[in-house]
């Protein structure tokens, strides 16, 4: 089985991510969506290897604006989400997800949780951790094979 800890639109929440740590240090893969990604560098130094960082319309930095991860036989498309008008609709955001072969895509930038299958893809956005919110939340997925288990954890 392999863990993934996704979480999106921190905007400077350094303590909620701090919250995560114990989860990051057990966790397979961790992915930042963007806005603002550079409050992972720390988590990026500590893990390294798997620490997986994409840029969103509130980030100013060279990183890449989409990515995609290979995990137990599960192609994973993830990007921020604002490029694919992801506040409409997730056609866009689906298209290119098969257009790389991904049966996961994994967005934010909405700031709202949520998960639904469109097309033959599992779209995942993990809420945000932004201290502007009142209910901040992360996506905790669990991937065995041809089983894939998200669950949108509220984070008190």
């Amino acid at each position: 089985m392999t863990t993934l800890v996704v979480l999106s639109d921190t905007h400077g929440n350094h303590e909620a991510i701090d919250k995560l740590s114990q989860i990051f240090e057990e966790s397979d893969y961790i992915i930042h969506l963007g806005d603002v990604s550079s409050d992972m560098r720390g988590v990026a130094s500590r893990y390294p290897q798997k620490t997986y960082r994409v840029i969103g319309n509130c980030d100013f930095s060279y990183e890449k604006d989409e990515m995609t991860l290979e995990v137990e036989g599960h192609r994973i498309f993830f990007c921020h989400g604002h490029k694919y008008g992801v506040k409409s609709d997730l056609k866009k955001l689906v298209s290119r997800a098969k257009e790389l072969g991904c049966d996961i895509a994994l967005y934010g930038h909405t700031h709202e949780k949520k998960i639904e299958e469109i097309d033959g893809v599992l779209t995942i956005n993990p809420g945000c951790l932004t201290r502007y919110t009142l209910q901040k939340s992360y996506c905790y997925l669990c991937i065995h094979k041809d089983k894939v288990v998200p669950t949108l954890v509220d984070l008190a």
